[in-house]
C-alpha cells in the first residue's frame, strides 16, 4: 500500500504541476516501484511457504528499515541553522527548483530580491516581492516533522513484519503431504 501511495502521490504532484523536477519525480517512482516488488516478493513467498523468497524478503526489509529509520531520525534532529544551510545549497544548485518555489510561494530571492534577476513570482512586476529563504523555512520544519514521523512509524512496521518473517519462515505448509520430509 505504501509503496503504491508513493507512486501514486508522485504522479499526482507531476501531473497538476506542483513538482517540476523529473529527477524527483522519477525517484520517488522508483523507490515506490522497489518497495512494491519487495513486497510482492513477500507475499509470494508467503503463499507458497517459500523459504528462500521469505530470507531474502526479511533481509531486504531489515535493510530498508535501517535507511528509513536513519532518514526518519535525521528529519527529527535536523535544527534551524542545519536546516537553513541545506535549504541554501538546494537552492542554489537547481535552478528549475528556484522558478518553482518563486512561482509557487509567490517570492523571489533567497536571501534578497535582485530586481535585475528574472523572477517567475506574480510580485516581481510590482517589486514588492519578499525573499523566499523565511516562506521556505517555515514550509520546511512542518514538512521535517510530518515525513519524519510518519518515516519513523512505518520503520517500526517493516520492523514487526521482519520480526514475523523470521518468526513464520520455517513453518511447513499445511497444504503439503504430511508423510513427505519437510
Amino acid at each position: 500500500m505504501v509503496s503504491l501511495l508513493m507512486i501514486a502521490i508522485a504522479a499526482w504532484g507531476k501531473w497538476f504541476g506542483l513538482v517540476s523536477s523529473f529527477q524527483v519525480v522519477g525517484g520517488v517512482i522508483g523507490v515506490g516501484v522497489f518497495l512494491f516488488f519487495v513486497a510482492l516478493a513477500g507475499l509470494i513467498g508467503a503463499v507458497k511457504h517459500h523459504q528462500v523468497l521469505l530470507f531474502f524478503y526479511m533481509i531486504v526489509l531489515f535493510m530498508v528499515f535501517i535507511v528509513q529509520f536513519s532518514v526518519s531520525s535525521a528529519c527529527l534532529a535536523i535544527n534551524k541553522e542545519q536546516q537553513d544551510h541545506l535549504l541554501e545549497v538546494g537552492w542554489n544548485n537547481s535552478r528549475s527548483t528556484q522558478k518553482d518555489v518563486e512561482k509557487t510561494l509567490n517570492c523571489c530571492g533567497f536571501r534578497q530580491v535582485d530586481l535585475n534577476a528574472t523572477c517567475r513570482a506574480a510580485c516581481f512586476p510590482n517589486h514588492s516581492c519578499l525573499p523566499c529563504a523565511d516562506k521556505i523555512q517555515e514550509h520546511a520544519d512542518e514538512v521535517l516533522r510530518f515525513v519524519g514521523g510518519t518515516g519513523l512509524f512505518f520503520s517500526f512496521t517493516e520492523m514487526v513484519g521482519v520480526w514475523l518473517t523470521y518468526r513464520y519462515r520455517n513453518q511447513k505448509d499445511p497444504r503439503a503431504n504430511p508423510s513427505a520430509f519437510l
